[in-house]
C-alpha cells in the first residue's frame, strides 16, 4: 500500500509541475541561453575582424594613433571580460558586458569616420572587404541582439505572471537582464542643427 501512495504522490508531483509552468521554465531558459551564444557569437566574429582591420587602416593613416589605440583597447576589455552562462543572471555583470561592447562599436564608428578621410585606404580592396565584413557582422550583432531582446521578454514575462511567478520563486527564477540603450536621456533630445554663417 505504501508504495501505491508513493507512487500517486510523484504522479501528482509530475502532473503539478507541469500544469505550473516549470516545463516552459525549462524551455524558455534554454531558448535565453541559445540566444544568448548566437549574440557572442556575433560579437566574437566582430571581434576577430578588428586587428586585420586596424593594420589595415595603420598603412595609410599611421598618425592616426589615437584612433587606432582606442580601437585596440577596446577590443582588448571586450577580449578580457569573463563571459560565462551567469552573466545572464547578473544585471550588474551584463551592464558591464553591454558597456564595453558600447565602446568597441563607438572605436570602430570612429575608425570608419578616420577612413574616410583617406581615398587611397577607401580604394584599397582589403579595406573594403573588411569594412563590407564589419558591415555584415554589425547587422548579424542587430538580429541576435532583437531575437535574444524578444526571448528575455518572453522569459520575464513568464517569470513574472501568476500562477507561474510562484513556480519561478519557488525555483529560484528570476528576472534576466536584458539589452538597453546607453543614454536614455540623450535620444531622447531633439538634435540640434547648426549649420552656421557659411559665406
Amino acid at each position: 500500500m505504501r508504495t501505491f501512495w508513493h507512487k500517486f504522490l510523484l504522479l501528482a508531483l509530475a502532473f503539478s509541475l507541469s500544469s505550473c509552468g516549470y516545463n516552459a521554465f525549462q524551455s524558455l531558459d534554454e531558448e535565453a541561453k541559445a540566444s544568448w551564444a548566437e549574440v557572442l557569437n556575433q560579437y566574437q566574429r566582430r571581434a576577430d575582424l578588428v586587428p586585420n582591420l586596424v593594420e589595415t587602416v595603420k598603412g595609410y593613416a599611421a598618425h592616426e594613433q589615437e584612433v587606432l589605440t582606442d580601437v585596440a583597447n577596446a577590443r582588448s576589455k571586450v577580449g578580457s571580460m569573463q563571459v560565462t552562462p551567469e552573466l545572464l543572471n547578473d544585471p550588474e555583470a551584463f551592464a558591464k558586458f553591454q558597456a564595453a561592447q558600447g565602446q568597441l562599436t563607438g572605436a570602430l564608428s570612429r575608425l570608419m569616420v578616420v577612413a574616410e578621410n583617406y581615398p587611397n585606404l577607401k580604394a584599397d580592396q582589403g579595406f573594403r572587404d573588411l569594412q563590407a565584413q564589419l558591415e555584415g557582422t554589425e547587422n548579424r550583432v542587430t538580429v541576435a541582439r532583437n531575437r535574444y531582446i524578444n526571448t528575455i521578454k518572453e522569459y520575464n514575462v513568464a517569470v513574472r505572471s501568476f500562477p507561474n511567478n510562484l513556480t519561478a520563486m519557488m525555483f529560484g527564477y528570476k528576472t534576466k537582464p536584458s539589452f538597453t540603450v546607453e543614454n536614455e536621456k540623450a535620444i531622447a533630445l531633439t538634435p540640434k542643427v547648426d549649420f552656421g554663417n557659411k559665406e
